[in-house]
């Protein structure tokens, strides 16, 4: 009988040529664990998902809980189902007045597709904007706003798409005009390798999008649910959009996205045509209970108060010469070496060593940490002994 590893190598669809190729028996806390028992510390959260960590007991609590009640039953939208209402409730009251009409569904991506048609069908205009290194989903539509590495290969995209520099007030001034739908931005860039704007810069987008009438979009799929220190990364701004973003870590763990706006822009997509959009599996009950268990936590215990400084602290552990930069906020951080080249073997010696780190999709030369929100002070120091025995061996 072939193994997993290489039944995975003959029937699961690639990604890369060389993934991790680690085999994953179970996962708790801030750990995952392979079949010969090896311990693995997540210090990527499975890419900003697992805010609290992985199983966290609130979560499996109300994940059951579901089980024992119903799974899909309906398409998203038509029946009144208890665990979409009252996460949507519970958001809404996390967000500015106004944000109160959430639209589940299963991805980022599709939460930036939905956004999309949102912004032609409300303002009727053709053009949406997007950053230059960008990253909003892998979909044809979201694709077609992210960096052009990742879409060069994909042409063509959709029309009426215009990219501007990432805190470019020059660009506001002049890319932003009568015809623009929306402007998508992430408060902070995620696979730019954590790069963001100062206060004044997200207030003229702001002040700019209501002078032309577009939709301000505010991407929180990376940064969303605490990540950066606030509950909302659009905080550290003080500028609230007309759009928000969320998923990865909505679900915790489990398969969730939404795309939230006033009731007075979201009811467009209920007519002429009705269905304007449509997910069969969007606002899945088991991810919208186990959604709601998690933010119910978060909310709680204010866990991601503790981000900034848990951030900073891991931050000032890293000594080792070959970084050149390091760039954070809250936890997310990005470690920058001098390429590519160099921060392979890092990584690499850092999962025999027992840690899972990551790179950015538009920044290969910096190490991806994003742990969850509740690692402990013992985890930290954890985390940064062995990160920085793994630079120390991979240039002796």
């Amino acid at each position: 009988m072939l193994s997993n590893r290489a039944l995975f190598l003959r029937h699961l669809a690639p990604t890369s040529p060389s993934p991790l190729m680690i085999e994953v028996e179970r996962a708790e806390g801030l750990y995952f664990y392979a079949p010969d028992g090896k311990r693995y510390l997540d210090m990527i959260s499975g890419i900003a998902v697992s805010n609290l960590g992985h199983r966290h007991p609130a979560v499996l609590a109300a994940i059951q809980a579901q089980l024992d009640r119903y799974l899909h039953v309906m398409v998203y939208g038509e029946l009144v189902q208890s665990p979409q209402v009252r996460l949507a409730e519970a958001l809404a009251r996390q967000l500015p007045k106004g944000l109160s009409s959430v639209y589940l569904v299963n991805s980022g991506a599709e939460a930036t597709e939905g956004a999309m048609k949102l912004a032609k069908r409300y303002t009727g205009r053709p053009e949406i904007i997007a950053c230059h290194k960008a990253y909003h989903g892998s979909t044809q539509g979201a694709l077609s706003l992210g960096g052009e590495a990742f879409r060069q290969a994909y042409r063509p995209l959709l029309p009426g798409i215009k990219h501007i520099h990432y805190g470019s007030f020059r660009d506001i001034a002049q890319e932003i005009g009568p015809q623009t739908a929306a402007v998508f931005i992430e408060p902070v860039q995620g696979e730019a390798g954590v790069v963001y704007a100062c206060p004044a810069y997200f207030q003229a987008l702001r002040q700019r999008c209501t002078e032309v009438g577009a939709l301000l979009v505010f991407d929180e799929i990376q940064t969303g649910l605490g990540r950066t220190g606030r509950l909302w990364a659009f905080e550290h701004y003080g500028v609230a959009p007309d759009v928000l973003l969320l998923a990865k870590s909505l679900g915790a763990g489990l398969p969730l996205g939404a795309f939230i706006s006033r009731p007075e822009v979201m009811q467009c997509l209920s007519q002429a045509p009705v269905l304007g959009h449509i997910t069969t599996f969007g606002g899945h009950p088991v991810s919208c209970a186990a959604a709601l268990a998690q933010l119910d936590e978060i909310i709680h215990t204010q866990v991601y108060a503790e981000a900034e400084e848990k951030g900073l602290y891991l931050t000032r552990q890293f000594k080792h010469p070959a970084i050149r930069e390091i760039r954070q906020k809250g936890l997310m951080i990005a470690l920058v070496v001098e390429s590519f080249a160099v921060l392979k073997p890092v990584i690499d010696r850092a999962l025999e060593l027992g840690v899972l780190t990551d790179w950015f999709l538009y920044c290969d030369q910096a190490m991806r940490l994003a742990p969850p929100l509740n690692i402990s002070q013992t985890e930290l120091d954890e985390a940064a002994q062995l990160l920085n025995q793994a630079f120390q061996e991979s240039f002796s």
